[in-house]
């Protein structure tokens, strides 16, 4: 298994580093998005954007991690395809599921990172002060991508029959801000939506210094619960899928 993770981890970075145009356009695109922005909103309405700047930089940086937790996992399908290299995954000793996992969680952690860079980024350009406490702010980051994770495994799954769903991509983009920017608070309900309840929760301890030991148990299991359950019924949904596409024999086409 460390064999796997260590082969897996290394072709990411190689991507990476053979494409080193792409990577950087990569992270300037999403910060000139959020100077656009800030600056924008500093000349039009410069008091409301500081009332609300700490939630903003969070929910945003939230979303640029979850394009890639949601979005990784879909594009490397397609990559294996044109590549023609997809149907050596289900030749893998460690078998199709592993491998898809392990995909999945570097793409995670390749999120995560371009998340940070993000953050320091967003920081650096506002003047804005953050708690930023590891121990709180990673277990909740981690639990708020897993139901981006899970709707990555169902567009992996459509990925594997339909080939072409780039064009969906774009509106997931859209309806991840409406769930991140969701009024928890509100409307209680909308706390059992993917990523909204984390999205508050990590609001509040990034922006207010609450510590993870401090938030309501029920609130908490809240999160976990969402986190896991959307996650495990996105891999059912990838795995019932991936059956069909070999069904239909389409698994090695493009």
């Amino acid at each position: 298994m460390l064999t796997l993770v260590r082969v897996v981890g290394y072709k990411k970075l190689l991507l990476l580093r053979r494409y080193p145009l792409n990577t950087v356009s990569q992270l300037v695109g999403v910060y000139l998005f959020f100077a656009v922005l800030f600056f924008g909103g500093q000349a039009l309405a410069p008091t409301a954007l500081s009332d609300s700047l700490s939630g903003i930089i969070v929910g945003y940086m939230l979303w640029s991690m979850a394009i890639g937790a949601y979005a990784g996992l879909s594009w490397a399908l397609m990559r294996e395809a044109q590549w023609g290299t997809l149907e050596q995954l289900y030749m893998s000793p460690y078998g199709f599921g592993t491998v898809i996992v392990v995909k999945t969680v570097v793409s995670v952690l390749e999120a995560f990172l371009f998340g940070v860079v993000i953050l320091a980024s967003m920081l650096l350009t506002t003047g804005t002060t953050l708690s930023l406490d590891p121990v709180t702010v990673v277990p909740l980051v981690v639990l708020t991508l897993a139901p981006a994770v899970g709707i990555g495994f169902v567009f992996g799954g459509l990925a594997l029959v339909y080939k072409r769903i780039e064009s969906i991509f774009q509106l997931v983009q859209f309806v991840l801000i409406g769930l991140i920017a969701a009024p928890v608070s509100a409307a209680p309900a909308l706390r059992y939506l993917p990523m909204t309840q984390g999205s508050a929760l990590l609001q509040r301890a990034m922006g207010e210094g609450v510590r993870l030991w401090e938030f309501p148990a029920a609130d908490l299991a809240v999160l976990v619960g969402t986190g896991v359950g959307y996650l495990l019924v996105g891999y059912l949904v990838f795995s019932k899928m991936s059956r069909v596409a070999r069904a239909r024999g389409v698994l090695g086409h493009y």
